[in-house]
C-alpha cells in the first residue's frame, strides 16, 4: 500500500538543506530519503539509495506525517527498569554518606560487598558488586583517599565561623586599621622530608605499584600564605617550626601586602601562632580558625597540591635537596594565579567593601 507524504510545510530542497544542518546521521539520511521521494523517485529507489528497504521507508513516512522533522530522530530506548527505584537510591545515598557504625557493621569503610549486603537485607534486592558500582557512580560517589579529622573537631563551630567570619573580621580589626584597603590571607606551615608521601600511580590493574621511599630523617618545613584575591602568595622555607621562624615569616607576609593596605591573616591555634614573644608585623591583624579545623584552612590544599603533583615519590639525598625542592615547588604554584585561585577560594570567605 503506497503511503503519500501529506505534510507541505517542506519542499525536497529545504528538507535536503535541513539534513545538511542536522547533526543527526540517521536522521538526516531520512530527509534525504523523503526529498527523492518528493522529487518523483519510486519508493524502491528512494529507499535503496538511502539504505533501507520499501518498508522501513513507508514507517518513516508515517513519522514523519505525524510529527514533522521531530519524527525522524530516534526516540530513546527506555531500558531496563532499575532494580532500585528513587525512594530507595535516595536511603542508599543517606547510608552511604553517614558510614559505617563499626560495632554494628563490622567495618570501618563501606565495601561495594557491604553496600550489596545492606541493601539486601534493608530492602530485599540481591545486586552485584558491579551494578553496585554503577549505582554509586549514578549517585556521583567516587572512592576518594580520606582526610584526617580530630575526634574533638566541631562541625557546628565551623560552621558558624564561616556564617560569621565577616563579623569576627571586622572585630578583629584594630582601630587603625579601619577605613583601610584590606587583604585577606591564609597561613599555615607543612613538614616535608626524607620520609615522604607516595602519591598514586597510573599502573596496570592488578599490579601494585612500585616508588621510591627514603627511610632517613631529615626534613625542612614551608611556612606559605595565600591571597586568593591577588593570586600571590608569601613563603619561606626553615629548619624549624617555631616562634621565631613563625616571625620571620609575618615579617615576609607584611611586605607582600600592598602598601597602604591591611591583612587579616587566617591562622590555626598552634602555639608559635599565639606566643607572647612573636612580633606581628602593624599591617597584619591575625584571625584564629577554630580548634581542630584544618579544613577550613585552603592552604591545607595547597600542601595537598604540592606534595601530590612535585613533592611525592622522591628520595632527597640531603637538607639542602629538600629545600631546593619545596623552593621549586612554591615557585611553580605562584607561576600559576589561576591554580591559586582555583585551590584556595572559598564562598564564605570574602572581604566586603
Amino acid at each position: 500500500m503506497v503511503v503519500e507524504i501529506t505534510r507541505t510545510e517542506m519542499s525536497a530542497t529545504e528538507l535536503r538543506r535541513a539534513a545538511s544542518r542536522s547533526r543527526d546521521a540517521k536522521a538526516s539520511r531520512r530527509m534525504l530519503a523523503l526529498a527523492l521521494v518528493l522529487d518523483g523517485r519510486t519508493r524502491t529507489e528512494a529507499a535503496e539509495s538511502c539504505g533501507m528497504d520499501r518498508q522501513t521507508l513507508r514507517d518513516w513516512v508515517h513519522r514523519y506525517n505525524a510529527e514533522g522533522l521531530a519524527g525522524l530522530i530516534d526516540r530513546p530506548l527506555p531500558g531496563r527498569t532499575p532494580l532500585l527505584d528513587t525512594e530507595q537510591m535516595n536511603a542508599l545515598a543517606v547510608i552511604v554518606e553517614a558510614g559505617p557504625n563499626p560495632e554494628l557493621d563490622g567495618v570501618v569503610r563501606w565495601r561495594r560487598i557491604d553496600l550489596c549486603a545492606v541493601v539486601e537485607q534493608r530492602f530485599g534486592i540481591r545486586l552485584a558488586e558491579r551494578t553496585m558500582s554503577s549505582i554509586l557512580r549514578r549517585l556521583g560517589f567516587a572512592k576518594l583517599s580520606a582526610r584526617p579529622r580530630h575526634p574533638q573537631s566541631d562541625p557546628e563551630a565551623q560552621e558558624l565561623y564561616k556564617k560569621n567570619f565577616t563579623e569576627l573580621m571586622r572585630a578583629a580589626l584594630p582601630d587603625g586599621a579601619k577605613g583601610k584597603p584590606l587583604e585577606l590571607w591564609f597561613q599555615d606551615e607543612a613538614r616535608v622530608g626524607q620520609q615522604g608521601t607516595l602519591a598514586r600511580l597510573w599502573a596496570r590493574r592488578g599490579t601494585r605499584p612500585r616508588a621510591p621511599k627514603d627511610c632517613r630523617y631529615a626534613w625542612a618545613y614551608i611556612f606559605g600564605a595565600i591571597c586568593p584575591a591577588r593570586e600571590t602568595g608569601a613563603a619561606l622555607v626553615m629548619p624549624y617550626a617555631n616562634t621565631e621562624a613563625m616571625g620571620a615569616h609575618f615579617a615576609e607576609i607584611s611586605q607582600r601586602v600592598t602598601a597602604g593596605a591591611h591583612a587579616i591573616l587566617v591562622v590555626d591555634g598552634a602555639g608559635w601562632h599565639s606566643s607572647k614573644d612573636l612580633i606581628v608585623p602593624a599591617n597584619i591583624t591575625l584571625l584564629t580558625l577554630p580548634p581542630y579545623s584544618p579544613e577550613l584552612n585552603p592552604v591545607e590544599n595547597i600542601w595537598q597540591f604540592l606534595r601530590q603533583n612535585h613533592l611525592a615519590n622522591r628520595v632527597f639525598d640531603s637538607y639542602d635537596a629538600i629545600v631546593d625542592a619545596c623552593c621549586a615547588a612554591w615557585n611553580e604554584l605562584l607561576a600559576d594565579p589561576e591554580r591559586i585561585v582555583s585551590i584556595t577560594s572559598r564562598d564564605w570567605a570574602k572581604v566586603s567593601e
